[in-house]
């Protein structure tokens, strides 16, 4: 009986006790076993930062594909399939392909500790090395100095978006040491593309930047954008760029777009990219309208939209965003992770929604009790409930307000749940 990659995943999970320990020793052990796949790839462009990693490495790519590359990605965590998290040469990895890259990389590894993350990654950049493209796309999982993507010795470029307060259990309580860690994927001599930053997230990347003797390009000096007249307007030293507003809504992606195209323009590509880079970018559960499937059938004629943010800066994003979509009256059905600044997040919100209906997220151990999450709704201003289920929420709103605009928001495990009943 042939073993399926979901079997072989299950397996890892069980090889190390904790899901994030930050270290690289046992990162390093593994692919020396492998014969060191991660000096295989082709030319890495490696994005950290709090958020935007995700729509920003989607726009980058949107952009070098629309320049006729071909481009490897890595990301996560992944929403209804692992498959989500390795794209090889444009495309999605396969299962059969996925089962074989997991099970040599399990069989190498043995009876070694080593973290689920660390060993996935391993496992895509072994795949990664041995399928032709001309750049390799790394997202960073948490942090960057001791992330299991920060293994590549000499990237073709470094990117940091906007630096924000998140994972303080893993990466510090203050901005400076947060952006001390996410700056630790920049490397000596190699271009950096630096996002919108606060000043005290700045002075840190760039003094770590100068030790290196890594060259920064950094907005709001090297480059500038804004939104004029419904147009995204780019601007550097090489000229001014007018294009189309990003397709991913909101005033956040246009300066994650401002970054890709940053980038682009520092590896020398010209106006197709640019182009693909705002218009042709993908990126599922960042204010995702829901089109079809059981939960928008139960919706009727009330809109059904996904986000994954779950920080107060993605909080301030999304309120934002939904300011620009035409008016309807606006209801939350909240779910998030016990780990995170719900007040924080959901005081933006509180402005522009009506009413939130609280779930807990299904099958996920640390989710955050519904009770717990409506009462920090209700501190914060908004008219809550609990529901039992998002279905369940679903048909209280429409049963109230038929045309309201749903969604569905406060964590990517929610999302990657609602995703998958509803394909």
């Amino acid at each position: 009986m042939t073993v399926g990659s979901d079997i072989i995943l299950d397996r890892m999970m069980a090889l190390h006790p904790k899901i994030i320990d930050l270290t690289l020793d046992r990162v390093w052990r593994l692919l020396a076993i492998l014969d060191h796949p991660e000096r295989a790839l082709p030319p890495v462009i490696h994005i950290a930062g709090t958020n935007g990693k995700g729509s920003t490495q989607a726009m980058i790519r949107a952009g070098l594909e629309g320049a006729g590359k071909r481009v490897h990605a890595y990301t996560s965590p992944h929403l209804a399939r692992f498959h989500e998290r390795i794209r090889l040469a444009g495309d999605l990895i396969s299962e059969p392909a996925l089962t074989a890259v997991l099970d040599e990389c399990y069989a190498a590894n043995g009876d070694q500790s080593i973290t689920y993350f660390e060993i996935t990654t391993i496992a895509a950049l072994l795949a990664f090395s041995r399928t032709p493209a001309d750049y390799t796309l790394l997202e960073v999982g948490l942090g960057g100095r001791l992330d299991v993507t920060n293994v590549v010795d000499r990237p073709a470029m470094t990117v940091i978006t906007p630096v924000s307060i998140d994972h303080q259990q893993f990466l510090g309580d203050t901005l400076p040491e947060i952006a001390a860690e996410k700056a630790g994927i920049i490397k000596r001599g190699v271009p950096c593309v630096v996002g919108p930053q606060q000043d005290a997230a700045l002075e840190v990347i760039e003094a770590h930047a100068a030790r290196l003797g890594a060259p920064l390009l950094v907005h709001g000096q090297h480059w500038h954008v804004w939104e004029e007249r419904d147009r995204l307007i780019f601007q550097d030293e090489n000229g001014l760029l007018d294009l189309p507003l990003p397709n991913l809504i909101g005033a956040h992606q246009v300066q994650n777009a401002g970054i890709a195209l940053a980038t682009l323009r520092a590896l020398g590509f010209q106006d197709p990219a640019f182009e693909a880079a705002v218009t042709r970018a993908e990126w599922p559960a960042r204010l995702q309208r829901l089109r079809h499937g059981p939960l928008v059938d139960a919706a009727d004629r009330a809109e059904l939209w996904l986000d994954g943010g779950h920080n107060p800066a993605a909080g301030l994003a999304l309120a934002e965003a939904l300011g620009r979509l035409p008016a309807r009256p606006l209801h939350l059905i909240c779910g998030m992770l016990n780990t995170k600044d719900i007040a924080g997040y959901l005081r933006p919100l509180a402005g522009v929604a009506a009413s939130l209906h609280a779930v807990s997220i299904p099958d996920e151990v640390n989710t955050l009790p519904a009770e717990t999450t409506a009462a920090a709704a209700t501190g914060v201003g908004l008219a809550a409930q609990t529901a039992d289920s998002a279905q369940a929420a679903v048909a209280d709103i429409v049963a109230q307000t038929p045309n309201a605009r749903i969604l569905i928001c406060g964590s990517l495990y929610l999302a990657g749940h609602i995703l998958r009943e509803n394909g």
